[in-house]
């Protein structure tokens, strides 16, 4: 195969966290180019299973074919949607996740791309989005959002302190003519928001926080989470217990791993374990991992990551 053109991050404290075994079903909530999936298979063996979720249909093609050219492969099943969509895939077919890793970062391959429009470092389109397929585009979002609305957003989702000089310069931008790309994106932000002294480039949060609009990155994200304590209670349920059948898609003594890469993610997903943990329903509240210096030394978009992980129990507590 062709090379992925990205780098997994916190491989091997993913692999100790979901301690993948012979014959279990893995579940990729964001498949991407298949980093992590084709480490996590050679575990699974031909007994097990591979559910590979992703947005970018051409990612998970890709993700699915690097899995299934391992020797005496896993099956491998596909999802283009969601990964809020995943836990009801799963039940349709009658199976129940031993492991389960969300990474909620982008495949290098999509930040490198100009004509995805999800980086300022290059000019491209205002796209944006992680399914190129529908839905909205980033250049759609600025040119009709209300201006409190945008900055709102912007502060929000960006924690961008200048958020209502940015939206305002927004607003007046697209008065004068239809904001359509990266470049003039950055260039207006910039215009009101200075750099400082070693600081991120200004354009940074608000391309943060409207990318994360446009795909609904945290509904989505608070959808699986939400799954998760509802899998979680499920898993320990008897066969009568008064659970919905669609809940039941996570195994007893399951492994659920989130990686973030700011915290607006972080804080929900560690807010969303510590509550699944104090219902009694974990063995294990594993701590944050964060990648070594010599992992972002040769990788340096693993910087930010951070890795956090439960073990369901294996039967109810008394």
């Amino acid at each position: 195969m062709p090379d992925s053109g990205h780098t997994p991050v916190l491989l091997s404290e993913t692999l100790a966290a979901l301690a993948p075994r012979a014959g279990d079903v893995y579940l990729d909530c964001t498949a991407g180019r298949g980093g992590h999936a084709s480490a996590v298979a050679p575990l699974l063996g031909a007994t097990g299973t591979v559910v590979l979720c992703d947005l970018d249909a051409g990612n998970l093609a890709f993700a699915a074919e690097r899995v299934g050219a391992i020797p005496h492969p896993p099956r491998v099943l596909t999802l283009h949607a969601s990964f809020a969509q995943a836990p009801r895939f799963l039940v349709e077919r009658g199976l129940r996740a031993d492991c389960v890793l969300a990474d909620l970062g982008f495949a290098s391959t999509q930040v490198d791309e100009p004509a995805r429009g999800l980086s300022f470092m290059r000019d491209g389109p205002l796209d944006m989005r992680l399914n190129p397929a529908g839905g909205p585009t980033a250049a759609d979002l600025v040119a009709s959002m209300p201006e409190a609305e945008l900055a709102r957003l912007i502060a929000e989702y960006g924690e961008e302190r200048r958020a209502r000089a940015v939206a305002s310069a927004i607003v007046a931008a697209r008065r004068e003519a239809p904001i359509r790309t990266t470049t003039r994106l950055a260039e207006i932000i910039r215009s009101v928001v200075r750099r400082e002294p070693g600081g991120i480039d200004p354009a940074t949060r608000t391309f943060q926080a409207v990318r994360i609009a446009v795909n609904d990155e945290l509904g989505n994200l608070e959808a699986l989470l939400e799954a998760v304590d509802r899998g979680a209670r499920a898993a320990l349920a008897g066969g009568d217990a008064p659970v919905g059948q669609g809940d039941r898609w996570l195994a007893p003594g399951a492994r659920v791993a989130v990686i973030t890469f700011h915290s607006l993610e972080d804080r929900p997903v560690k807010r969303a374990f510590a509550t699944v943990a104090q219902a009694g329903l974990v063995s294990d509240l594993c701590g944050v991992e964060k990648a070594s210096p010599a992992e972002v030394a040769g990788n340096p978009r693993a910087g930010s990551a951070k890795l956090r992980a439960i073990v369901l129990a294996s039967e109810a507590r008394t």
